[in-house]
């Protein structure tokens, strides 16, 4: 799905404020509550998704039971979206895990494990891992993801950063960081990461 990068560019960047942190009554500052940030991501995506294509979106699809992929450590995993042609394993294209930034370092790497497995076992082409909210954290987070992508080079997985809301590509709202990483690759974060400032999709680490 060639303009999946352009879709999902363009969704994120119009999510508003109020999804992007949630105003809490007696709390000075809002919070990151990614349920809200989700909900409206599938929104804006389905308003933008092509009419002709045989993918379609589908948020937190159980897997269990699948006749095909169950036992394969998917049967617990509920990605929060899936880009697919249901019903057709050689179909499957993206698998999406969305945290805010603060999330903890446990969270993360429970969406990396899921985006794996799916890639690995689920027949899945590409992996996005989405965070949203303050870069700062960007280093550490991009070492980690390195390290998982050194671990199996085989698998495809992006890092897309946005930054805040209402920003698109092209004022450069993402970081978007490493796919397929070999195993001789020395993963240095300040060396790595890129920002894109452009608006077709996103910049991948040399190989």
């Amino acid at each position: 799905m060639r303009e999946f990068p352009q879709i999902l560019s363009d969704a994120t960047a119009a999510l508003g404020p109020e999804y992007f942190q949630v105003p809490i009554a007696g709390r000075q500052r809002p919070i990151y509550r990614e349920r809200v940030y989700c909900y409206e991501l599938y929104h804006q995506l389905r308003r933008r998704w092509p009419e002709r294509t045989i993918y379609s979106l589908a948020g937190e699809i159980d897997k269990k039971g699948h006749p095909l992929i169950r036992g394969n450590r998917l049967d617990d995993l509920k990605p929060d979206l899936l880009v697919h042609d249901p019903g057709d394993m050689g179909g499957n294209f993206a698998v999406i895990e969305v945290k805010p930034a603060e999330a903890s370092t446990r969270g993360f790497e429970k969406d990396l494990r899921t985006l794996g497995a799916f890639l690995a076992h689920g027949e899945y082409k590409l992996g996005i891992l989405l965070v949203y909210g303050d870069e700062s954290r960007a280093p550490r987070l991009a070492a980690r993801v390195g390290q998982v992508l050194t671990e199996h080079p085989d698998q495809s997985i992006e890092l897309w950063w946005h930054r805040a809301a209402k920003r698109c590509c092209s004022t450069n709202p993402f970081t978007l960081i490493f796919c397929c990483l070999a195993k001789s690759f020395l993963f240095d974060p300040l060396v790595s990461i890129r920002h894109n400032e452009v608006s077709n999709g996103p910049i991948r680490a040399p190989n």
